[in-house]
This record gives C-alpha cells, sequence and structure tokens, in this order.
C-alpha cells in the first residue's frame, strides 16, 4: 500500500496555544508474535519519533506513562512488529489497548471517544488497502492468462470503489470528530488526493465545520482550513485551462527523442499523467491499453500522450517496457518539479486531460464508461 505516513496529517498542527499538560496511562495485552519489545511513538510537527518503549510480560502484557501530553487530542501510534495502532491521547486519559492475532484487524481500545471511534475506520481502511495491494501483485504476473486478468482488474476496481465509498461515508457521518480528520488524509495505493482533487474541498469543508463546534481550539482545524484555502486557489488556477485550447508540451521519451503535444493536433489527445512510483500503474495502465486498443485506429485516432512525473529514468523505462506501453511515453524526470507538472496545475496523481482534434480540452479525469462514452463521440 502507499506507505507515506500520517506525517503530512500533522505538519504545523501542533503549534499549540496554551496546551495545558498531564499525564497519560495506557495499558494492555498483545498476544500477536514473537516480538518482546512494544513502542509509543509521537507524531509532531516535524516528525514521528518513538517516546518509549515496554517489554512484555510472559502474558503479553506492557504499560506506558506518557508526561506533557497535551489537553488537546494529539496523535500517537503504538508500534508493534511492524503494525500501527493510531490513538488520539489528551491529558488525563487512561486507555486500555489489547490485541490477540492479528494487530490491524483485532485491537481494540477503550478509554479514549476518539481512538475507539478511529479503530472503525482504520482497520477498515488498511484492510482493504492490503488487499489492493495483493491483487495489483497478481495482476502484474506475466503468465496470467488474459480472463483471469480481466477478473482480477474488475476486482480490484470493484475493492477500490469500495474501500473509497466507506471512506466517504465515515467522514461524512464523523465529521465533528478527529477521527474523520486522520480519515481525510488517509490515500489508497497511488492516490495524491481523497476523490477527484476537485470535490476534496467540500469533505474539508464539511469536517473543518464540524470541529471548530466540538474543538473549536484545536490545531488540526487550522491545518484544515489552510488546506482548504490551497485548494481553493489550485481550483481557480485550474479553471484558466479548463475547456480551453491547450498549453503545449515537448519532452523526451524513453530513447531521448523529442517529441510536442501539439505534433499530434488532428487526433483525439488523452493527456495522461502518471507515476511509475506508484503503486497502482500496473492496473490503471492495463485499463487504459484496452481503450487505446479499440480507438487507436477509429475515423479520428485516439492517441495517448503519457507523462511520467518520476525522477528515476531506469525506473520509468523499465515500467514501459515491462507493462509494453504502446502509446507516447514521456518524461523530463523532474518529479513534481516538471514544468508540465506545473502548466498543468496537476496536484493528483493520475491526472487526465481529454483534448479533442481542434486542439480544444473537452474533459479532465474521465475513466471507465464515461471516457468510452466520450471518445465514442470525438473519434466518429
Amino acid at each position: 500500500m502507499n506507505k507515506r505516513t500520517f506525517i503530512s496529517f500533522v505538519a504545523a498542527a501542533l503549534l499549540c496555544v496554551g496546551c495545558q499538560s498531564s499525564k497519560v496511562n495506557i495499558a494492555g495485552r498483545l498476544v500477536a508474535g514473537d516480538q518482546k519489545t512494544v513502542y509509543l511513538e509521537q507524531v509532531t510537527a516535524l516528525n514521528q519519533q518513538v517516546i518509549d518503549s515496554a517489554v512484555l510480560d510472559a502474558e503479553g502484557n506492557y504499560r506506558f506513562e506518557v508526561e506533557q501530553v497535551s489537553k488537546s487530542p494529539s496523535l500517537y501510534n503504538i508500534l508493534y512488529a511492524g503494525d500501527r495502532i493510531p490513538l488520539f491521547l489528551q491529558a488525563g486519559d487512561r486507555l486500555t489497548v489489547n490485541s490477540v492475532g492479528n494487530i490491524v484487524r483485532n485491537y481494540t481500545v477503550e478509554g479514549s471517544d476518539e481512538s475507539a471511534l478511529l479503530r472503525t475506520f482504520y482497520q477498515s481502511f488498511i484492510t482493504g488497502a492490503q488487499q489492493l495491494e495483493a491483487i495489483a501483485k497478481k495482476v502484474a504476473r506475466y503468465d496470467l492468462p488474459e480472463a483471469e486478468r480481466k477478473a482480477l482488474l474488475q476486482q480490484y476496481t470493484n475493492e477500490y470503489y469500495r474501500i473509497r465509498r466507506e471512506q466517504i461515508r465515515f467522514i461524512a457521518e464523523n465529521n465533528a470528530s478527529l477521527a474523520a480528520v486522520y480519515a481525510i488524509y488517509q490515500r489508497l495505493p497511488g492516490d495524491q488526493y481523497l476523490t477527484d482533487g476537485v470535490n476534496d474541498v467540500l469533505h474539508y469543508r464539511a469536517v473543518a465545520d464540524g470541529l471548530s463546534e466540538r474543538y473549536p481550539d484545536s490545531p488540526y482545524l487550522v491545518m484544515l482550513r489552510g488546506d482548504i484555502a490551497r485548494m481553493e486557489a489550485a481550483q481557480r488556477l485550474s479553471a484558466e485551462i479548463s475547456e480551453s485550447e491547450f498549453p503545449d508540451l515537448e519532452l523526451s521519451d524513453i530513447y531521448g527523442k523529442t517529441v510536442r503535444l501539439s505534433s499530434l493536433l488532428g487526433k483525439v489527445i488523452l493527456l495522461d499523467f502518471w507515476s511509475a512510483e506508484l503503486g497502482n500503474s500496473n492496473v490503471l495502465n492495463a485499463e487504459l491499453k484496452e481503450i487505446y486498443a479499440k480507438y487507436h485506429t477509429a475515423a479520428t485516432p485516439l492517441e495517448v500522450y503519457q507523462v511520467a512525473v518520476d525522477t528515476s529514468k531506469p525506473l520509468w523505462i523499465n515500467a514501459v517496457q515491462e507493462q509494453q506501453l504502446p502509446w507516447i511515453s514521456v518524461s523530463d524526470l523532474r518529479g513534481r518539479a516538471s514544468t508540465a507538472v506545473g502548466t498543468y496545475n496537476v496536484t493528483k496523481l493520475p491526472t487526465s486531460f481529454l483534448i479533442d482534434k481542434t486542439g480544444t480540452i473537452v474533459g479532465r479525469d474521465l475513466r471507465g464508461e464515461e471516457l468510452e462514452r466520450k471518445l465514442q463521440e470525438l473519434t466518429r
């Protein structure tokens, strides 16, 4: 799954004003493996740092006593055998955290309403993300029969959107909780934004409004409002290139040959931004290859101009060759600093723009049936 941690969620969030410190006690029993040490990690504005450890006794019992905990709930993690249990701790809390067997699936929390609520989201989300990762690995097999590959792609798509729906539902139903703040910053493999990068701001506003009533002094509220302001600014910039003539690009393919986007005028162009480093590229490109094969030889042919937002040339070339991508694959190998990313205000991956034969952008982030319907119209 996406290994980006929750550090982005708390960046600049723990600049707490008027915090009153006190102790927190955490105790419980972990029966999950051979490892004898359990750790407590504090998530701060700058990093994630282990602040304490405890040795499990013969029955798996442990105990932490944490000093100087803020009155405003803040994020900590219990770490055991590579697994993480997220907790929101505040001054005076006395928690009991137990688990038998698989840590993520089986842990329980008592003594903190926010941490208990967070558990209901976290267990489901992480389990689903692990399932997506397992499916993606199967799809990547070279000897996979075509029928099985299509079935796995459909399974991946169904699971992906199921997790997304559950995530949005949890956020909407618990928008006045810190658990919803945690949930709104979680991403599935390859995702940069909660939904489509356009409507995300609506969910962020709902959580900020709910949080302002229940936790008006929470530093996470300041962080949310800052992100809302940035998303609104990005939307204003995005509108400048929506449904208009496209800005031209000139990038090199894997052989070093320069290819101009404007050289494809007269065709229907799908300008697609992706990254070989992301865990879902196999699945996304497999779906796109089916569409490309169907419309590449149409009366008005489809061409894909795919921009890799990467910095490793070997990794990018290897992905293009292993996945046998049949279209134009280009990159300036500057990653997020790419001029193409800035020109098209790309804020999430994948992002795509559909351009008709006259050079007009007629769609953004169209996928699946929605993309096919538009291509049927444009490629006649």
